[in-house]
């Protein structure tokens, strides 16, 4: 049984969940309350903007690429944002189009780079993540605040559920990205083109993979989620601020392994980088209760978690590729 699980495609999947589970059982054994359905739902609340970046990064890291600029598109699309609604009172309906498009855009070009030019991703979303950045910054150095009905009417909706939990509005727009992310991945053409390029560029080209659209419809992928997630972003913060969201390309590609994707690419699940995501908020949400633990420890934790997850991905690797040479 256990030589099944460890032979298995879905052994990340599995050990990531095992983990999840553990750090929350730990923690609701500790501290009274911490096991209750409101803490499960703000897990959920506090990191969807995570999550639905992560998505993006995904998809991504799957093809065997990655996106570095997403942490700078989240803080160009809250300035946007900023600047459109706050000042010149446009309604957010129109406004979030608008970035959405330009997100799409931005990942698209960058998409178009790298397969056209032969760039590394690393060099080309490195120079997207200093331009969406500097340009975020070129538009407004201070925090723009974001005062319209329409965001008041986004905190108040959402669904009440037993033991004094709230799933808001971001929630529910991270369910809808996952739902349609998981749809994406395994049941549709552009799923097993993203997977296939993954695995071998040659080979799925020589397999007909339409490989110049495939790699831009990628990252075009990977910039619209990141404006959403700025969008979900701003929802919590009511502003939009150019140095916001610093350092977060780095958490979600931290929540992309943790999750089971394999970082070399062509394997990889959506779940799992949810399941990423929700360990790296339990043991924020650990060292909360705790309170006499450093914010820092969050950081060593995961870093610790990187090293082991990379660690068992080229375990795994090893042992499928001596399984297929025999």
């Amino acid at each position: 049984m256990i030589g099944s699980i460890a032979n298995s495609r879905f052994t990340s999947l599995y050990v990531t969940t095992a983990l999840f589970v553990l750090l929350f059982l730990v923690g609701a054994v500790q501290f009274e309350g911490f096991g209750s359905t409101r803490v499960v739902a703000n897990l959920f609340s506090d990191n969807a903007f995570l999550v639905i970046t992560a998505i993006g990064m995904t998809f991504v890291i799957i093809s065997g690429g990655i996106d570095l600029s997403v942490g700078a598109v989240i803080a160009l699309t809250g300035v946007v944002c900023g600047l459109l609604i706050g000042e010149l009172q446009m309604h957010p309906l129109i406004v979030f189009p608008l970035v959405l498009i330009g997100g799409g855009l931005f990942g698209a070009s960058m998409g178009a780079l790298i397969h056209y030019y032969k760039l590394q991703p690393f060099i080309v979303t490195l120079a997207g993540m200093f331009l969406a950045r500097g340009l975020a910054t070129t538009l407004s150095e201070e925090s723009i605040p974001i005062d319209h009905p329409f965001y008041d009417a986004v905190a108040d909706f959402g669904l009440s559920l037993p033991g004094g939990a709230w799933v808001g509005a971001s929630t529910l727009i991270l369910l809808v990205v996952l739902l349609a992310a998981i749809l994406l991945a395994h049941y549709s053409r552009l799923g097993g083109f993203i997977y296939a390029l993954g695995g071998s560029a040659q080979s799925a080209q020589l397999m007909g993979v339409p490989v110049a659209r495939t790699t831009i419809s990628i990252y075009a992928i990977s910039g619209v989620l990141s404006a959403l997630g700025g969008i979900v972003y701003s929802f919590y913060t009511f502003s939009g601020y150019s140095l916001a969201a610093v350092g977060m390309e780095l958490d979600a590609i931290a929540a992309v392994v943790i999750g089971g994707t394999l970082l070399s690419g062509g394997s990889g699940y959506v779940v799992g980088t949810l399941i990423g995501v929700l360990i790296m908020g339990v043991i924020q949400t650990y060292i909360s209760f705790d309170g006499t633990l450093n914010s820092w420890w969050t950081k060593i934790v995961i870093g610790l978690l990187l090293f082991a997850f990379i660690g068992m991905q080229r375990l795994l690797t090893r042992r499928q590729a001596s399984a297929a040479a025999h």
